[in-house]
């Protein structure tokens, strides 16, 4: 019984001996802690850092251990609880860092497509020259690529068994219609006629010229060869035939290319498509010749490029002096849209996240503040504000990616160096019957 008794009271003991610990604990913390309130509340402890390095931290003034800049004091709030809107920065640090800024004015812009695109020929005037006959090359006057001739400049002459044939057929077609032409039976007069019809056309079904026919009639003797000349002036572009060569009817034996117009072909992407139509100007530019010639687009082809996955834009170009050539590169403008009287800034002021655009608004006497916009069109190194900012106000166009850093990293120092909020004191009475809840 004694021992069963004696555990109790030592129990019981002990419970006291805890409790009276901890009441006396409380009232020194609330004494400790009204102390400590009324000293900060008295005397605040200045402590300094470095505009450029807002990480670093000192009780007293100094130098920047990193770029060596002088300490500046921290100012009231700025380690506190409450989170910063915006950074200050003095004039020598604005000075250093090259912060520029630019007022948000309202302007025109007009979007611009910038692309490379290739010279070439214009398929319109690019003629074959080819014959209907069989025969042998008696005479190549345009014997190498890149020749340049005129129009109605002879090519080369064509002997053909079957063209002298026809052309004998042809002159006892006129004879027998100069002999029967008198004759009293209609009927027979009309068939010598119809006949030397037969073998004019027969003639220029095999390119023989009415000139050449004329002067068949005029001799009376059938030319041993056929003479082709060219329809257009041009460049010689491609030559398939050789002096003394054999040819077949329907054989290529020339190309023939005009150079004074040549097309440039621009490579558009997908989502700039819908800012192409036919009919819009365009500029061309030529590093090589260090020239730029206008242009307009008049075909936009219905299909994309496998290997590029654009679509071809066809510029018209005219090329006077041949100074133009196919093949070449290209670099392309092209005058899209215009939108008249925007709000707008230089691109340069813009931060991309990628999910939001970010801008440094000045807000005067060295502070910075960030602020989230919406843009809208591009063009020319300027960017259209659809909303987040107002007519005057003046963004920073240059450093602006140092301010983010700091203001990041002086968010993050807020963070940490906040101090934790006091949970409620516990009222006296309340203390109290926790206590005696021990006891029962």
């Amino acid at each position: 019984m004694k021992t069963g008794l004696q555990r109790i009271l030592f129990v019981l003991v002990s419970i006291l001996a805890l409790g009276g610990g901890y009441v006396l604990g409380l009232r020194q913390h609330d004494h400790d802690h009204g102390a400590e309130t009324t000293t900060g509340t008295q005397e605040h402890k200045v402590q300094y850092t470095c505009s450029m390095h807002p990480f670093i931290i000192r009780d007293e003034p100094g130098s920047c251990p990193i770029c060596g800049m002088a300490l500046t004091p921290l100012k009231s709030g700025e380690t506190g609880g409450a989170k910063e809107a915006g950074i200050t920065i003095d004039p020598t640090t604005r000075q250093n860092m090259g912060v520029r800024t630019e007022p948000v004015v309202k302007r025109s812009l007009q979007h611009t497509i910038r692309t490379v695109g290739l010279v070439a020929l214009a398929d319109d005037r690019v003629r074959a020259v080819n014959t209907k006959i069989d025969g042998w090359v008696e005479q190549l006057y345009v014997d190498q690529l890149g020749q340049q001739v005129v129009k109605g400049q002879p090519l080369l002459s064509i002997y053909s068994p079957a063209l002298v044939a026809a052309q004998q057929e042809y002159l006892l077609a006129l004879r027998n219609q100069k002999r029967l032409a008198s004759s009293p039976y209609a009927d027979i007069t009309r068939g010598a006629t119809r006949l030397l019809d037969a073998a004019r056309t027969r003639l220029s079904y095999w390119d023989i010229s009415p000139e050449q026919v004329k002067k068949l009639m005029l001799t009376g003797t059938p030319s041993k060869t056929v003479t082709l000349y060219s329809e257009q002036g041009g460049i010689v572009t491609s030559k398939k035939v050789l002096q003394g060569g054999q040819i077949k009817a329907g054989q290529e034996l020339l190309q023939i290319a005009d150079l004074s117009t040549l097309w440039v072909n621009a490579d558009i992407y997908e989502y700039e498509l819908e800012w192409i139509k036919k009919g819009q100007q365009a500029e061309v530019e030529l590093p090589m010749l260090d020239t730029t010639l206008s242009g307009r687009i008049d075909y936009i082809y219905p299909y994309l490029e496998n290997a590029t996955r654009t679509v071809k834009a066809r510029i018209v170009v005219v090329n006077p002096d041949l100074a133009l050539k196919p093949g070449m590169f290209a670099n392309v403008r092209i005058a899209a849209k215009t939108v008249a009287q925007v709000l707008a800034i230089p691109e340069s002021a813009l931060l991309n996240s990628g999910k939001k655009q970010t801008v440094f608004v000045d807000q005067g006497e060295g502070r910075f503040l960030p602020r989230q916009i919406t843009t809208g069109m591009h063009a020319d190194s300027f960017v259209e504000i659809r909303s987040g900012l107002k007519e005057g106000e003046s963004v920073v166009v240059s450093a602006q990616f140092l301010l983010d850093s700091e203001s990041r990293l002086r968010e993050a120092l807020n963070k940490m160096t906040a101090p934790k909020e006091e949970p409620a004191a516990t009222p006296s009475n309340e203390s109290k019957e926790d206590l005696n809840d021990l006891f029962n």
